[in-house]
């Protein structure tokens, strides 16, 4: 584990050259899901401390808020810190209005949509260029070689580095691939989610692609067990998870429970214990465990490798 005050090593991120920190930080709740959002002041300070602790992978996109999450990170990025980081957003989710029968949220790959999110992300994020752009879910209307057809477009005229997929399937990342190198996927991968080990992960592997790891405390019940729900507003979207259910809770709480015995093994807390088990899986995964409290980044970042 590192010890306080350490940087976190590096590791290259697929095969295209991208080099980022060991784990990085998941943004969204900051402005978006779990509860009202956090002063912009705190986030920004945590954002901070969080690239001076070695943190450079940030991870945002356009449906957190919606729009918030990237104009906050915009703002925390000012005065020459933006050239310390690597800024991945996403594109593809457009979330409707709840109240309507057709307010459920809506997924968009057609290259008209894709350019012009990019371009509103460039605009919020007030840069010139994204570093990895992710399509967040995948269109099933639209074939995967005219959505990432797109996305080659923009990283030849300059607007975007690196492209990513999130949620993707084993035959839709070769598919995607073939167009155009796919450097990262984002996937959930924890202790309590590894349904991805079957196919995914070893396709990525097989071509070379990065694993970035979202979720990795399993959405905070690794952190917390069920004493988690006793503190969720009725804006805290994970109420309504199948996981976090009743008739699902007892199983999930006796998980909770043999980590916890584990981490004691160890003499770690069962956050720390999930997130080694997340590093252990190869230098090629980066996890990006988010949280809204200093202290708590401090001790995520204790199983980062060493350097």
């Amino acid at each position: 584990m590192a010890k306080e005050g350490t940087k976190v090593p590096r590791i290259k991120l697929g095969s295209q050259g991208l080099e980022v920190s060991a784990q990085g930080l998941g943004c969204m709740g900051m402005s978006a899901f779990y509860g009202p959002p956090k002063p912009e002041p705190d986030m920004i300070q945590l954002i901070h401390h969080a690239i001076n602790s070695g943190i450079t992978l940030l991870d945002t996109s356009d449906v957190y808020g919606p729009h918030t999450n990237e104009i906050l990170l915009g703002k925390a990025l000012k005065g020459g810190t933006r050239e310390r980081v690597v800024l991945a957003t996403k594109f593809g989710i457009v979330l409707g209005d709840e109240k309507k029968a057709e307010g459920k949220r809506a997924v968009h790959g057609d290259p008209a949509y894709v350019r012009a999110a990019c371009e509103a992300s460039l605009k919020r994020l007030d840069i010139d260029c994204i570093d990895l752009y992710y399509q967040h879910r995948v269109d099933t209307r639209v074939p995967i070689e005219i959505t990432v057809g797109e996305l080659k477009k923009l990283v030849e005229e300059g607007k975007l580095k690196y492209i990513g997929l999130s949620e993707a399937s084993a035959s839709t990342i070769r598919r995607a691939h073939a167009v155009h190198p796919i450097t990262a996927v984002q996937l959930e991968w924890s202790l309590w989610s590894r349904d991805v080990e079957e196919e995914i992960i070893p396709t990525c592997r097989e071509l070379g692609i990065g694993i970035v790891a979202y979720s990795p405390l399993g959405r905070g019940f690794l952190s917390s067990g069920p004493k988690l729900l006793e503190d969720m507003s009725n804006e805290d979207y994970r109420k309504y998870l199948p996981r976090f259910q009743a008739e699902n809770l007892e199983n999930n709480k006796n998980l909770y429970e043999r980590i916890c015995e584990m981490a004691v093994r160890k003499g770690c807390t069962p956050s720390q214990l999930a997130l080694a088990w997340v590093h252990h899986q190869g230098n090629d995964v980066c996890p990006i465990p988010g949280t809204t409290k200093i202290e708590n980044l401090n001790q995520n970042m204790k199983p980062c490798p060493s350097s």
